[in-house]
């Protein structure tokens, strides 16, 4: 199967049917068309909102980003760049696969999709392998756990994002056939390149990442269980903290795990392990899997900054700041105002003697 399917961002695999109208006839084909445009149109609102407050609650502060907030305002920013591509995807499903934006829209905005994949999974990592060093390896680790050290780990986060997404932006155009408008699909030149890139998306995009996760969440629940165990009063704060990496782990893995399972089901196709029916069923479940996958990037920054006390507090501290800024306008106006009428009043009056 081609790695049209790589992120879901491409169009099905015409060569397998003998007819390019079934896929316009096929029920489950109309499913696709009535119910994952709405859901991405949906999920990029809901995405970028939230996503959009986070920064702008980042920017709008008075002190420097602490580490956390590095992580955390990079992740922002790629699941943002991300869920605003994911609209042209949405109209191309509309328009049943048929690209009407030009070649370089097709590169540019599946490298943007691509290169922000990568970098939101991996900030998502850092902040758990921050917590980590913070909950866990407190003093060891303290030397790691420096401002210049997060700016630079993000630095080459976004580079590797970058190199995840050559083979994107050399092999992604615009084709079309005498059955079929002109589509976006990745036209790879053989089936290793292919492969190799399915095996890079399992391994890179979710294996190693997971494993990453679950490790730091284990050892962070570990930790404060014993710091629980070491009080001899329940610790209300705790809890919340084994909560919410609990549900960050589940999250990821929900959200990744159908996506990936497919993907892998799909190699063994190409390997010949499964049988060639099995293509029609992996290209619906790649539709849907696909772009509930991002749904990770909506909920990122409800779980990871607006669940946080210290983010609450930030938010207050801006509204309270701006609120006073602005008593303070309207208070300086209404001074202008009354000044402006006594002297207008001092210059009636002797006219009016």
């Amino acid at each position: 199967m081609d790695l049209e399917q790589l992120v879901s961002l491409a169009t099905p695999q015409l060569q397998n049917m003998t007819d390019s109208h079934m896929l316009f006839n096929s029920s489950d084909w109309k499913l696709v068309y009535a119910i994952v445009p709405p859901y991405i149109f949906i999920l990029c609102l809901t995405g970028i909102l939230g996503n959009m407050f986070v920064l702008l609650v980042f920017f709008l502060q008075r002190s420097h980003w602490t580490l956390p907030e590095i992580y955390l305002g990079n992740l922002a920013l790629a699941d943002l760049i991300l869920l605003s591509s994911l609209p042209f995807w949405a109209m191309n499903i509309l328009n049943y696969f048929y690209w009407p934006y030009g070649e370089f829209l097709c590169k540019m905005v599946n490298l943007a999709i691509i290169v922000n994949m990568y970098a939101s999974i991996y900030m998502l990592v850092m902040v758990n392998i921050d917590r980590y060093l913070a909950l866990v390896l407190t003093m060891k680790a303290r030397w790691l756990r420096r401002r210049r050290n997060a700016k630079i780990i993000c630095f080459w986060l976004w580079l590797f994002g970058l190199a995840m997404g050559i083979p994107t932006l050399i092999y992604r155009t615009v084709k079309s056939t005498p059955s079929q408008a002109p589509a976006c699909v990745i036209d790879y030149p053989s089936d290793s390149y292919r492969l190799a890139h399915s095996i890079q998306l399992n391994l890179l995009g979710f294996a190693l990442p997971l494993l990453a996760i679950v490790f730091c969440s284990c050892n962070i629940v570990q930790a404060l269980r014993k710091r629980r165990e070491n009080m001899n009063f329940p610790d209300g704060n705790g809890r919340k903290a084994t909560v919410l990496v609990c549900a960050v782990t589940l999250l990821f893995l929900i959200c990744w795990g159908p996506f990936h399972i497919i993907t892998f089901l799909d190699m063994l196709c190409d390997f010949h392990i499964l049988d060639a029916t099995w293509y029609h069923t992996l290209d619906i479940g790649h539709q849907f899997s696909t772009y509930f996958a991002f749904l990770n990037s909506c909920f990122n920054p409800l779980l990871y900054v607006c669940t946080g006390r210290y983010f609450r507090r930030k938010v207050s501290e801006i509204y309270k700041r701006r609120r006073s800024s602005v008593a303070s306008v309207v208070t300086t106006l209404q001074r202008s105002v009354a000044s402006t009428y006594i002297q207008k009043n001092d210059q009636i009056k002797p006219v009016i003697l």
